[in-house]
């Protein structure tokens, strides 16, 4: 296209192609020392990326080609500052999957500094929720106003999308933030520009805002740094296919550091982060100036984090917000439950009351009327009236007892929710010694682990522990027999039969049906009875003939703890089994535990889980090397 511009226009067009680059350039210098501040704008005092903004268009001089005719607009009040006051306001949304309603009416602000936790059980409409706040659907009722129009919202879906075609983390974290999708505005502003199109000196210096408000200056120098400050060894040329389930939390972790969006809006962010993580993730968010509205299911996390809770309730299709942090919306929410039942208690105990009354009062006017209508005497007409009207007045009673059963306030009883009642099905004892290693040790690229010696004994109860990439899953694949050693020795013990819910939920990932998935492992049983233990777990008709990849993570992991009730187990593994689990979920799988008397295998970083179930031995993983406390 170049060949038929002319000498100034070609000029133009260099420079106008070359002004991201000295955008970059020119802001980098300034922001270094405050890219390097905890990751977070939010917390920033100033933004020296939009203070280069005029000297970078200067320097581009396009303002000198008269063919272009670029003309300075003066300064607008809607233009993105780099800490900007965002307000997110929905009014009256509504959202539904089919015929069936999620939720309606729903009101929610989220203002600057707001952190707001959705709660509720694992289909109640969460996720929906944030899509609907992010723009990304449109929902059946009411609207949602972004206050500036031109803020940014930052959605973080709940897994970390490893995209086919070779998606490097680099890409990823340019995708997450935002910056990849602000450059690719920038470029068309910048051709635009070069085209002389009508308004592209507006959109040009828009969309220059845009990209440097969302970091893309100085973006990769503060990856190279949030990367290496969290210690793990990924390159950002590495393909995120390539990463552990572990590393690729850690790489969603990252992407979220170095958002600068005017509002969060984050799924699922403490799935499968360590400790370490966990804390960084909880510093980032109160740090936040931003508003954010955030789903998770780590209890600690919530009450560490959110200043307010929304509550969606399926069962009641009623949404509740409540005030003063997590820990005060359980009380609460516990408080206003036992009102609720009182009421109608109160409710169906008067009308009972009043219809007994009128059915007395009926039976007595009905017996009246007969005993008026008796024959008697014809000197007795005085005594046939007397009875009579007193028949008429026992009916006036009931009617006026009837008004008053209409006059009441219904209250409608409250719904029971669905509960998932769990049970871990026992098989008999294994022989005493469950698994041991010998000197077990392993080598994969640069990641050694062992030598470990190790032994689990029937009816241990083991926590193991340790930061993502450590070697827990090794130790878990070594002490179950499934990975190979390059030296030393692992062996099973006799009578072991294992039940496991491993982190990927590999088992329903597949294109065949949930039911063909399920008997795979529990032949056994047939698809009448498959059914309708999937139904305890909320897994419906509809559920079990659909691919078991298009469940959703909820889904798939309480499709995991029905196999364990579906089959015996004496060595139950669990590897980060709170992942995607619904509050009362994991309360049951914690009451299930406690009642469970085999051999225990327990890894996860759900700090009130590692609280509420009782272990006898505790394991650390740390860079390959085993340690007991």
């Amino acid at each position: 296209m170049h060949d038929f511009l002319s000498p100034e226009r070609r000029r133009a067009s260099g420079r106008a192609a070359g002004a991201r680059d000295e955008a970059r350039g020119g802001a980098r210098d300034e922001a270094r020392g405050e890219a390097r501040d905890a990751r977070d704008p939010a917390r920033s005092p100033g933004c020296s990326a939009h203070r280069a903004i005029p000297a970078v268009r200067a320097a581009r001089g396009l303002d000198a080609v008269p063919a272009i005719s670029v003309r300075r607009a003066p300064p607008r009040p809607d233009r993105i500052p780099c800490l900007m006051s965002a307000t997110l306001v929905a009014k009256n949304l509504a959202a539904g999957h089919g015929d069936r309603a999620l939720f309606s009416g729903l009101d929610l602000v989220v203002a600057p500094g707001d952190v707001i936790g959705l709660v509720g059980v694992n289909g109640a409409g969460k996720s929906t929720l944030l899509r609907l706040l992010a723009g990304l659907e449109r929902p059946e009722e009411g609207s949602v106003r972004l206050s500036p129009a031109t803020a940014t919202v930052g959605h973080l879906p709940q897994e970390p999308e490893r995209r086919p075609g070779g998606e490097t983390v680099r890409e990823f974290l340019a995708r997450r933030t935002g910056v990849a999708a602000a450059q690719a505005a920038l470029d068309a502003a910048t051709q635009a520009l070069v085209d002389a199109a009508p308004g592209a000196d507006d959109a040009y210096a828009t969309s220059l805002e845009r990209w440097l408000s969302l970091g893309g200056a100085d973006l990769e120098d503060r990856a190279e740094e949030a990367v290496a400050s969290l210690g793990f060894a990924v390159g950002l040329d590495q393909e995120m296919y390539t990463l552990s389930g572990g590393q690729a939390a850690r790489v969603g972790l990252v992407s979220l550091l170095l958002s600068r969006y005017d509002v969060f809006l984050l799924d699922e962010p403490t799935n499968d982060l360590d400790l370490d993580g966990l804390e960084r993730l909880e510093k980032f968010v109160t740090g936040l100036r931003a508003g954010a509205v955030l789903v998770s299911h780590d209890r600690e996390f919530l009450a560490r984090t959110v200043t307010k809770v929304v509550e969606l309730d399926l069962a009641q299709q009623q949404v509740a917000t409540y005030g003063g942090g997590y820990n005060a919306y359980l009380e609460e929410r516990a408080t206003a439950r036992r009102h609720a039942r009182e009421e109608y208690e109160e409710y169906a105990d008067t009308k009972a009351a009043l219809e007994a009354r009128a059915r007395m009062q009926r039976g007595w006017m009905d017996k009246g009327l007969r005993n008026a209508m008796r024959k008697a005497p014809d000197n007795d007409k005085i005594a046939r009236k007397a009875r009579s009207e007193g028949s008429e007045k026992q009916a006036a009673k009931a009617r006026q007892t009837e008004r008053l059963i209409e006059r009441l306030d219904v209250v409608e009883e409250p719904r029971k929710e669905w509960e998932l009642r769990m049970e871990i099905a026992a098989a008999p004892r294994s022989g005493e010694v469950v698994s041991t290693l010998r000197g077990a040790a392993v080598r994969r690229g640069d990641f050694a682990f062992g030598p470990v010696d190790l032994r689990i004994d029937w009816a241990d109860r083991v926590a193991i522990t340790g930061p993502n990439g450590s070697g827990k899953s090794t130790l878990l694949a070594a002490l179950l027999g499934r990975l190979p050693l390059d030296s030393g020795e692992a062996s099973l013990g006799s009578g072991v039969l294992i039940g496991e819910v491993d982190q990927a939920r590999a088992l329903f990932r597949g294109p065949e049906s949930l039911l063909e998935a399920f008997r795979a492992p529990a032949p056994d049983l047939d698809p009448a009875e498959i059914r309708t233990l999937l139904a305890k777990f909320g897994l419906k008709a509809h559920h079990v003939l659909r691919p078991a990849a298009t469940l959703s993570p909820g889904e798939r992991t309480r499709a995991a703890l029905a196999l364990l009730q579906a089959r015996g187990v004496n060595l139950l593994v669990l590897d980060e089994p709170t992942n995607h689990l619904d509050l009362p979920a994991i309360e049951q799988l914690e009451s299930a535990l406690a009642s469970y008397r085999g051999t225990l295998l327990l890894v996860t970083h759900d700090r009130r889980m590692l609280d509420a179930v009782h272990v006898t031995r505790r394991i650390q993983v740390a860079d390959g090397r085993v340690t007991e406390s």
